[in-house]
């Protein structure tokens, strides 16, 4: 039986995952700049925490999440986001004694059932950032500028940060009833799902893709004119922060979250040069989360980024070296070389060098092939009349040219040459 991979899943293959290799170590760069540390998460979680904390009516809970019984008759879902478990773990480990600022960062993967189509899978992978313990605008412009600059380290240069207030507790129910009042006369002229999305998430009638839906959107009432004094002022704020800092943003009325727990500042991301589908990040400030998990009251602001998606649209060029290629590829000849080579090697690597073989052998023109095809900087001939002479002849792969080294003094004698290249 062959056996294949399951629908909407995939290897991430060498040649690939050079790519995300590259991108997960800027992201841990730039984020440990900002004070930001990294915590892993379970993979899978109980379903509760996300059926509470993404909301019961949405499509991530009633239609995505991959829920099973174990053993145990536990039910279980594989984590289809990272927010909730971090703010599991934030409660559960006690993160909050002593207060302070906790600063949070993951990278791994998640798991919905959608139809799988371009760009979307349903084990895909996510970078999120978590700033938890405090309501200061200065955060979430602090996390907002973070992005930009971790997307100017990627090559990332034609971008467009939008931002939105969602109002808060005391705001938000009231504009959510003045909302729904101003749906109500369009409900026919809508598409199906801001139908369905009209009781039970009336704000997500405002970012739906169907073209004649945001038309009738652009003329529904705006967040930000029913927002209470304290989010006005606050947002006002992260307005006068974004320009203290001479980022570039954009007002965008119609910027909502589809998760439940978001309140007052949210933002996107756009590419402007994507078309359409242009957001390649979003995130924002839920500060009643942690309570609703009975702990202390904690304000966040965070942000999660799908990776296959910010990885098509990297621009990868020649700038950016992402080859995986050995110091040193080890010419064998002959058998009374083969231990002496294996020692050789080893003994290389304990030095630092990345050091590879042809295992099988083979004439000298056959293991030359695949040092070059290697892409080594050097290959390393190490023959019976080497062994004797007590020098290996190193072959610069790129010039061609050779030059004797003593075998007492090898490492020093190859780092040099390194060095020199």
């Amino acid at each position: 039986m062959k056996i294949q991979s399951i629908r909407g899943v995939k290897d991430i293959l060498p040649g690939d995952i050079e790519k995300w290799q590259w991108v997960e170590e800027i992201a841990r760069n730039v984020f440990s700049k900002y004070g930001f540390k990294e915590i892993r998460l379970p993979i899978f979680e109980k379903t509760a925490l996300f059926s509470k904390s993404i909301g019961e009516t949405t499509d991530i809970v009633e239609k995505e999440m991959y829920t099973f019984t174990d053993r145990s008759d536990e039910q279980i879902t594989l984590r289809p986001e990272g927010t909730a478990s971090v703010v599991r773990a934030y409660i559960e480990h006690k993160m909050y004694n002593p207060p302070s600022v906790v600063k949070l960062y993951y990278m791994g993967p998640m798991f919905r059932y959608e139809r799988p189509q371009a760009g979307r899978f349903r084990q895909f992978y996510q970078i999120g950032i978590e700033a938890m313990g405090t309501d200061n605008p200065a955060v979430d412009v602090e996390v907002m500028t973070l992005l930009i600059e971790f997307f100017r380290e990627l090559g990332l240069m034609e971008l467009e940060l939008q931002i939105n207030s969602l109002g808060c507790a005391e705001c938000r129910p009231k504009y959510r009833e003045t909302l729904k009042d101003a749906i109500r006369a369009h409900l026919d002229d809508l598409c199906q799902n801001c139908n369905q999305r009209y009781e039970r998430n009336p704000l997500r009638v405002l970012d739906c893709k169907v073209e004649r839906d945001r038309e009738i959107a652009k003329e529904l009432p705006k967040t930000k004119d029913h927002l209470c004094e304290p989010c006005q002022t606050n947002f006002k704020q992260v307005q006068n922060l974004l320009d203290t800092t001479g980022t570039p943003y954009s007002l965008n009325s119609l910027l909502v979250r589809g998760l439940d727990y978001y309140s007052r500042t949210t933002f996107e991301v756009v590419s402007t040069g994507l078309g359409a589908q242009n957001a390649i990040c979003g995130g924002g400030r839920y500060d009643s989360l942690v309570e609703e998990f009975e702990g202390p009251p904690t304000p966040c602001f965070g942000f999660a980024l799908g990776m296959e998606r910010l990885i098509s649209v990297i621009p990868f060029g020649k700038e950016v070296d992402l080859e995986s290629r050995p110091d040193i590829f080890v010419v064998s000849l002959g058998d009374e070389a083969k231990e002496p080579t294996f020692k050789l090697i080893h003994d290389l690597r304990k030095e630092g060098f990345s050091v590879d073989q042809d295992y099988a052998g083979g004439s000298m023109k056959s293991q030359m092939r695949k040092a070059n095809k290697s892409a080594a900087r050097f290959s390393l001939i190490v023959g019976e009349n080497e062994l004797k002479s007590g020098k290996y002849l190193l072959k610069d792969m790129e010039t061609g040219s050779q030059q004797e080294l003593p075998a007492n003094d090898l490492p020093k004698a190859v780092r040099e040459q390194l060095a020199n290249s």
